[in-house]
């Protein structure tokens, strides 16, 4: 009995030890045996660009592309580079704010040190490099746990603490996005680190009021905002922390002006940071301020629309579906009002701004990934409520804590198994639906039927293949003969008395418009576009059928069909087919735009330019 009493005290003194120990190592395994072919490519490629532009090649515009053609063509970085968008001095601007960079800063240096001592490429993305971010992203993942079993022991018990990090490294999306998908060096990773340091260093200096607190919560802060600018939520946290009255915000006020240099301090460190984006921007765009995702007008926020029920809830990326684990996190809220209201306007205040601001983007389920990985630097806070739902639940009589207890950890080997459906493509990245998600559930393999019930497949390639027509019903949405057409040619015609004559460089025919809601009222459509041409002379009198849709006058999902792969015949009349799915559209009133533009002298005839729409039955 007593050796039996002493277990249990060393075990209730070293679980925490034990937890944290054991979260390590996973961490580290599983990052090794998911260890990316180039962590540096895709999203990471454009993050840590700013490093070697800057520092190897010194040429941040970008002036000369060869260098980034090469690098990409040499590691498979990018399939094409949407990284930065080009400006009309044909100079490239980031795509990405640069605060990712100072996080990669310490191991790029390190790996061009390896890079020049062993003598190989040192052109920043030869292997010394790769490895270096990858084990420097390993030891901030560490630091992310190690911060938040900080906070997390400054509420609860360290049992509690060890039973929350378990959930959120295990029975959460946390780990598939640090460890698996994605590269560990993507922003998920650091800004759950950020946020687990700007949680604990907000208590420590409410503690103490000490400077040091202070400057090393401005660094995280401003980096944390410089690596993604909406993440400028993250200054809720400090800001109301502590205010749970009238009262207590006269005294938080008090406490600022007491002290004031502090404060000053913590100001200039966030202008500081902040500057450098901006002169960054103004030596490259000529603005202070510039809206870098301006070239891809497919994607942005529409925050008069947001989709929060279809980030919580939908088969298709829903938070709750696919991480419904975080629902005690969000019930916990309520214990968290009433055990300790002084840090509930602070966390509740963040929770509900953060999830409006991630709902915003419209392309809420963000691409290829397992459930909502934008959330995830939010989980710090919502370890909070995680951890007092625990609180409440130790409380309750034994039967309510055996039927809870049993429903967290069944939620937790739902979300180690459906991992493991996402890893054998099961679960789909991004076209999940209703149907086919009960369909496969619990499924280890799924059929070319299973397949059917996905959303349309997307393949983002210039030559997209309607291979399967059933199910799709078809019907003309417009045809341009050119008859009524004011400068029509009468030379040269497929049929009727006109047709419509290129002759000059740049020209462009008339187009056919129609706004998506006038093709479909379902989520895709595909176009069948069909034209006669009547080339005059060779390939070098080149010219392209154009296909967009258009969004605040801003062309996207841009197609161009060039004449050289159109195999025409010259002088005679040429049918040409092109088959276009529409994407995701910023808004269902956008503009779908179908033309011809000639890029040579000779003359090209162009006639019966038709669309038809193949429309989900």
């Amino acid at each position: 009995m007593i050796e039996s009493h002493r277990l249990n005290i060393f075990m209730r003194n070293n679980i925490l030890k034990f937890t944290i120990a054991i979260i390590i190592v996973f961490i580290i395994t599983n990052n090794f045996i998911f260890a990316p072919d180039n962590i540096l490519s895709w999203d990471v490629f454009g993050y840590y660009l700013y490093l070697p532009l800057k520092f190897i090649y010194n040429d941040l515009k970008l002036s000369n592309p060869a260098v980034i053609n090469s690098i990409i063509e040499k590691y498979h970085s990018t399939s094409n580079f949407y990284q930065a968008m080009v400006l009309p001095d044909n100079s490239y601007v980031m795509k990405y704010s640069m605060g990712m960079s100072f996080f990669y800063a310490p191991f790029f240096l390190i790996g061009h040190l390896i890079a020049k001592l062993s003598n190989s490429t040192a052109d920043g993305f030869s292997t010394s490099y790769q490895y270096s971010i990858f084990i420097g992203s390993i030891i901030y993942s560490i630091i992310g746990i190690w911060a938040l079993s900080n906070v997390l022991l400054h509420f609860f018990s360290k049992t509690i603490t060890a039973f929350v990090l378990i959930i959120i490294v295990f029975a959460t999306n946390y780990i598939v996005h640090i460890t698996m998908y994605g590269q560990n060096a993507m922003t998920h990773n650091y800004l759950f680190m950020t946020y687990s340091l700007i949680i604990w260093l907000t208590l420590l200096w409410h503690e103490s009021y000490k400077l040091k607190y202070m400057v090393l919560l401005a660094v995280i802060c401003a980096i944390t905002i410089l690596s993604r600018p909406s993440e400028i939520v993250c200054l809720i946290i400090p800001l109301l922390w502590g205010i749970d009255s009238i009262h207590a915000l006269s005294l938080k006020i008090k406490q600022f002006y007491i002290h004031k240099k502090q404060l000053i301090f913590f100001i200039i460190i966030l202008l500081l940071f902040g500057s450098f984006q901006s002169i960054y921007w103004k030596i490259h765009t000529g603005k202070f301020l510039f809206y870098s995702y301006g070239a891809n007008p497919g994607e942005g926020f529409e925050f008069a629309t947001p989709y929060i029920t279809e980030v919580l809830f939908s088969f298709r990326k829903g938070w709750l579906i696919y991480t419904p684990i975080m629902i005690f996190s969000i019930i916990g809220f309520y214990t968290l009002y009433k055990r300790n209201r002084s840090i509930f306007l602070s966390v509740i205040v963040y929770f509900a701004i953060n999830l409006y601001i991630v709902s915003s983007w419209t392309c809420w389920w963000y691409a290829q990934t397992f459930s909502q990985r934008a959330l995830i630097p939010s989980y710090p806070i919502m370890a909070i409520g995680m951890g007092y739902f625990l609180v409440w639940l130790n409380e309750q009589a034994k039967s309510i804590k055996i039927i809870i207890y049993t429903i967290i950890i069944c939620l937790g080997f739902l979300n180690i198994f459906q991992i493991i459906q996402f890893h054998k493509g099961i679960i789909d990245g991004d076209r999940m639906t209703k149907d086919y998600y009960f369909k496969t559930f619990g499924k280890m393999s799924i059929t070319d039927t299973d397949k059917k019930l996905l959303l349309v497949n997307r393949t983002f390639t210039t030559n997209e293949i309607f291979e399967d027509q059933s199910g799709y019903s078809s019907r003309v949405l417009k045809k341009l003969d050119f008859e009524d057409f004011n400068k029509k040619d009468t030379t040269m015609f497929h049929s009727g008395m006109h047709s419509f004559k290129m002759d000059k460089p740049d020209l462009c025919s008339p187009a056919i418009e129609a706004r998506y809601d006038e093709l479909t009222q379902k989520d895709h459509a595909w176009l069948k576009v069909t034209a006669y041409i009547y080339p005059t002379a060779t390939s070098n009198n080149p010219f392209s059928l154009i296909i967009h849709f258009t969004h605040n006058n801003y062309p996207y999902k841009f197609i161009r069909y060039d004449s050289n792969k159109m195999k025409l015949e010259l002088n005679k009349w040429n049918l040409i087919t092109f088959y276009y799915l529409t994407p995701e559209v910023r808004k269902r009133s956008n503009t779908l735009k179908v033309y011809f533009l000639n890029k040579g002298s000779a003359p090209v005839f162009i006639d019966d330019i038709l669309v038809d729409v193949y429309e989900k039955e």
